[in-house]
């Protein structure tokens, strides 16, 4: 008899069809994240789980579920910060993610808000939009150039080396870097920094992808976000928490930072009307990953991590 498997949100129809050859499995219509009810059902009532961000699988929730039913976590995504592993690990459930597949995509986003928000790209297509465009002039909506610039990566795993060689090969950047252990080989020309504060002292651009989780909340916190380069731009493509927003909105307000470009949020989906009145943002609804062949390659790469658990092979990607 097949494994029953919780899909908890659609899927691309390439990774539902073959989900549906391996597996009894029901797929939620919902694109909400599971309710409480929901996460403590889908550990009593199927064999595994394919979650999402969102889905808040925390401790109290394997508590309250007692003895589960479930054996597996295969998280749709590379960040797992919703899901706290050592109480899924103690339920006795593994716990896999989808690394690599998501990798280019996320990086591309990362240049592309860098440069929507260097060039105010933003400003200038709303201003189109409201039809308030009055013609070409010399001095119309002056923006900064990045290339020869010097980006600053916070967090030199996967996807910060991937926009470090986009910016560095593609637009001639000098590349900084923070990482919390040394790097000896990042791939490029790059010079990895002692701090954080002398990283966002030294970049034009600061690019944060550091994973979520209890280590990196508010890792851009107020005190550092006063010690930007004067004209500075952050850019956030790792977990909306990671930024404490507040701080963030109170920086732009006056002026400490030049701009941002996010495609997360603290709270989201909420987004501070702080925020969304801002001329000097850019805001993504969360588009990291989103391109048709990468969430398949997603999709996929969860199922592959299925496959092998209950065919009691070694997950590919077990954390």
């Amino acid at each position: 008899m097949a494994p029953k498997l919780l899909i908890t949100r659609p899927m691309p129809d390439s990774v539902t069809a073959r989900a549906a050859q391996l597996f009894d499995i029901t797929q939620r219509p919902s694109t909400a994240p599971l309710t409480p009810e929901e996460l403590i059902a889908s550990l009593r009532d199927y064999d595994g789980v394919l979650p999402t961000l969102g889905d808040l699988y925390g401790a109290e929730i394997f508590a309250q579920a007692g003895p589960t039913r479930a054996r597996i976590l295969a998280n749709f995504g590379v960040g797992y910060n919703h899901i706290d592993i050592a109480a899924a690990q103690s339920a006795g459930l593994v716990v896999s993610n989808t690394p690599g597949a998501v990798t280019d995509a996320t990086a591309d986003i990362a240049l592309m808000l860098m440069l929507m928000v260097a060039r105010r790209a933003g400003e200038g297509e709303r201003l189109v939009r409201r039809g308030d465009w009055q013609g070409w002039h010399p001095t119309q909506m002056l923006g900064t150039h990045i290339t020869g610039k010097r980006l600053g990566v916070i967090g030199m795993g996967r996807i910060g080396k991937a926009i470090a060689k986009r910016a560095h090969f593609g637009f001639g950047m000098e590349v900084v870097f923070y990482n919390r252990s040394p790097l000896a080989d990042p791939g490029l020309p790059a010079r990895q920094l002692g701090s954080l504060a002398e990283l966002v002292a030294q970049a034009d651009v600061t690019v944060l992808a550091v994973p979520g989780g209890a280590e990196t909340h508010h890792l851009m916190n107020r005190a550092l976000l006063q010690a930007f380069k004067p004209g500075g731009l952050l850019i956030n493509i790792s977990r909306g928490d990671v930024v404490e927003e507040t701080a963030l909105i109170e920086a732009l307000q006056k002026g400490v930072l030049a701009g941002a470009g996010l495609d997360v949020y603290e709270h989201e989906p909420a987004v501070p009307e702080a925020l969304r009145d801002m001329e000097n943002t850019v805001l993504l609804p969360h588009l990291g990953t989103a391109a048709q062949e990468v969430r398949e390659a997603m999709g996929h790469m969860a199922l592959d991590n299925l496959e092998a658990f209950f065919a009691h092979k070694p997950v590919p990607n077990q954390l």
